[in-house]
């Protein structure tokens, strides 16, 4: 028996054992926010070096050093721009096919939406995405109350505690999921964060673990209002990964247009910095105002922001990805909460 002080957490920040600054700058925070912070924290770090070491501005000016950085940038800028529109040609080229490919996907949406459908009892399934995984969570909710319902007259109270509490813990999660669910809008990581909030692939093992171990208890209609839990909690899976598939076709495609909008003065800042800028020409308002640093810091900042924008993007990215490589109930991480948790024959 699966206690639960040994069910890992619904919510994806307590499964990942990560506080809360450290997953808003992986997942939850805004990335133009995420790329500010890191704009600052880049000039502050270049700027306070410069300040701290003594003789920094007179080794500057005795050698070609500003020359060699900005030389590195502008390559840098050039190759990764090189890069992102290769990455977003990659992105559209799951959207180019023949009218044979097309249609093949248009009917393999077509069919999934009519399973859904039938499941939630619905004539159509929900056309928005947040609409559709909240119509899928609410009703495994319910279906966990009439699978309750149906064995609450079993006279294995074994089987009876541990299926309150797999539905208990089902219908909380549910609910807590519709609720973030209720006014997200897709584009927003509300919609991925939700959905990723929804434990289901543990409650598929679950569920397949009670049919196994108490079978022989149920009642025709207790197993078949379990086959019905399991049914919805199998079209989530797919739902989630579909949705978060397009969720990172839209992120790409807007980092693809950030970093080459930010290249632009990223390549003019280095260019110039390589050109035109010189010690003799500046040498009295870099000396009235005692800018050097400032100036070598704030360049070089603006010279990086292609690549901090790739980084705020990436992070995320990588960090979704990460923790949802399997779709299923398999578990790829170790937690404490169910590495002693064994197949009962």
């Amino acid at each position: 028996m699966v206690g639960e002080e040994e069910t890992p957490s619904d919510r994806l920040r307590k499964r990942l054992d990560q506080n809360r600054v450290k997953l808003w700058i992986l997942m939850e925070g805004d990335r133009w926010l995420l790329t500010g912070i890191l704009l600052v924290v880049v000039f502050l770090a270049i700027a306070v070096a410069g300040y701290l070491y003594p003789g920094t501005e007179a080794a500057i000016r005795a050698s070609d050093s500003v020359d060699t950085l900005f030389q590195a940038l502008l390559t840098a800028t050039i190759t990764g721009v090189t890069i992102v529109v290769t990455l977003n040609q990659l992105v559209l080229s799951q959207e180019l096919g023949a009218v044979k490919d097309q249609r093949e996907r248009m009917e393999g949406a077509m069919e999934f939406r009519q399973d859904v459908a039938d499941v939630i009892q619905a004539q159509v399934s929900p056309s928005r995405p947040a609409q559709f995984l909240r119509a899928l969570v609410q009703v495994s909710g319910e279906r966990a109350m009439e699978f309750r319902n149906a064995v609450s007259e079993s006279s294995d109270e074994n089987l009876i505690e541990e299926i309150k509490t797999f539905t208990d813990s089902l219908i909380e999660n549910a609910n807590q999921v519709a609720e973030g669910l209720d006014d997200a809008c897709f584009g927003e990581f509300d919609v991925i964060s939700s959905a990723l909030n929804f434990n289901y692939s543990w409650k598929i093992f679950t569920a397949r673990r009670i049919h196994e171990e108490y079978s022989e208890a149920f009642t025709k209609e207790g197993e078949e209002a379990l086959e019905k839990l399991i049914e919805v909690l199998r079209l989530f899976g797919p739902t989630r990964e579909h949705f978060k598939t397009l969720f990172f076709q839209r992120d790409l495609i807007d980092l693809s247009r950030r970093i080459l909008i930010s290249a632009l003065p990223a390549l003019l800042v280095s260019t110039y910095m390589i050109i035109f800028f010189n010690f003799n020409t500046y040498n009295l308002v870099i000396s009235y105002f005692g800018a050097f640093i400032v100036i070598i810091a704030a360049a070089a900042t603006v010279s990086l922001l292609p690549f901090l924008i790739l980084l705020s993007y990436v992070l995320r990215i990588a960090t979704i990805t990460k923790h949802t490589l399997s779709i299923g109930p398999f578990i790829l991480r170790e937690t404490e909460e169910v590495e002693e948790v064994e197949w009962n024959r």
